[in-house]
């Protein structure tokens, strides 16, 4: 089985970097898996998508994976030397919204039971995982409820991944410390 690294940090602290650079090193000569879980729903994310793509070696393959993350990491988990899911704050928010912003309140369970099935599917991968999520937790609190549950689920979705990987990355203005 491969390892799972969770990389952790700012908005803009340089994780994205960081997973392209580990996933060169880990990788060499294998192929690269880069499942993608943003979607453009504005000009400035499609300006971001389209930077992230740049930023990508041209050999590795791109899979766009807004919500069913687990599916495409079962799809190529054995065929890849090395995964990339960046990034699970973006997933955990398009599953959280996925019926609307109505019907948010009531999916806080459904997006923490997808949150363990990728711990547990991780643990079974072949492939050597690398995931990338914010830390949302260290900033204001948020006006809105809405705001206020997104930024728990992801806590305990960090806490939950932390504890699945082995190993642990926090960036903080580019700089990567080894937390576990």
């Amino acid at each position: 089985m491969g390892k799972t690294i969770l990389i952790l940090g700012g908005v803009r602290s340089g994780k994205s970097g960081y997973a392209i650079q580990l996933a060169k090193e880990l990788a060499g000569d294998g192929e690269v898996v880069y499942l993608a879980t943003a979607e453009a729903g504005d000009e400035e994310m499609e300006a971001r998508i389209r930077r992230h793509r740049r930023d990508r070696p041209a050999g590795w393959r791109t899979v766009e994976v807004p919500r069913d993350v687990i599916s495409a990491l079962e799809g190529v988990g054995a065929e890849a030397t090395v995964v990339i899911v960046d990034c699970v704050t973006l997933w955990i928010s398009n599953l959280l919204l996925a019926e609307g912003e109505e019907a948010a309140e009531g999916r806080e369970e459904i997006v923490l039971a997808e949150v363990t099935a990728l711990g547990r599917m991780l643990s079974a991968v072949r492939a050597d995982s690398i995931l990338v999520s914010n830390e949302v937790g260290l900033g204001v609190v948020p006006p809105t409820r809405l705001g206020r549950i997104f930024r728990d689920l992801s806590g305990r979705a960090n806490q939950f991944l932390a504890r699945a990987a082995d190993e642990v990355v926090v960036m903080w203005a580019g700089l990567p410390l080894r937390i576990k």
